[in-house]
């Protein structure tokens, strides 16, 4: 079973973005998906269930009374979205249970400063120095003619991590957030521009390692 965390400490980073995003890729391509959350609000369960049933399916954690929350039965392909504050024991145990950690961050101050410090510490952690957990980054809402577009690059290039690509700023993600949606529910011409900047994503979270 593939299992792939998003996470950044800071909230409003575009984690639940590229989680839901990435679980629609997977469902789409027929695979046995669940997308979770890792914290008590378990939003991603409130967007599973608007998602209309016509769509392929993607489903939550199995929750039994008296029993830990786990992948349905079956699940060939998990999707965690992490809490906001992410660290410590917490952190550890996650990498542990895990194959790859995507790292959202958008071109601003305040989330290249949380970012620095967490990518600082996912590199320290065990599970990333032994190769058992790999790491890379992607930029939220770039806009590649701004100034601040050029600082995050610069930011980004200071890592020895690989910077898949920079998702550019649209109100479709959020269009299709309200819908229970993702980029991969839309037919190949509407969202072929988003698409294309995924496609360095995709290769990454299909490479075997």
């Amino acid at each position: 079973m593939k299992s792939i965390l998003v996470a950044n400490p800071k909230g409003g980073s575009g984690k639940s973005t590229l989680a839901t995003n990435l679980a629609g890729y997977f469902a789409r391509c027929g695979h046995q998906v669940m997308l979770g959350d890792t914290d008590r609000q378990q939003s991603a369960r409130d967007w599973l269930q608007i998602r209309p049933a016509v769509l392929p399916p993607i489903r939550s954690w199995d929750v039994d009374k008296g029993l830990p929350a786990r992948p349905p039965k079956g699940s060939t392909h998990v999707v965690l979205d992490s809490a906001a504050g992410l660290h410590g024991k917490s952190l550890e145990r996650m990498l542990a249970q895990v194959d790859q950690v995507i790292v959202p961050v958008q071109p601003s101050l305040f989330d290249i400063l949380a970012t620095r410090h967490f990518l600082e510490t996912l590199l320290e952690e065990k599970a990333v120095r032994k190769a058992r957990t790999f790491v890379a980054v992607v930029g939220m809402r770039v806009d590649a003619r701004t100034r601040a577009a050029g600082e995050l690059e610069r930011f980004l290039d200071s890592y020895d991590l690989p910077v898949l690509t920079c998702l550019r700023d649209t109100q479709l993600y959020v269009q299709l957030a309200a819908a229970g949606m993702t980029l991969f529910d839309l037919s190949a011409a509407r969202a072929e521009k988003d698409r294309a900047q995924w496609q360095a994503i995709i290769d990454w979270v299909d490479d075997s390692n």
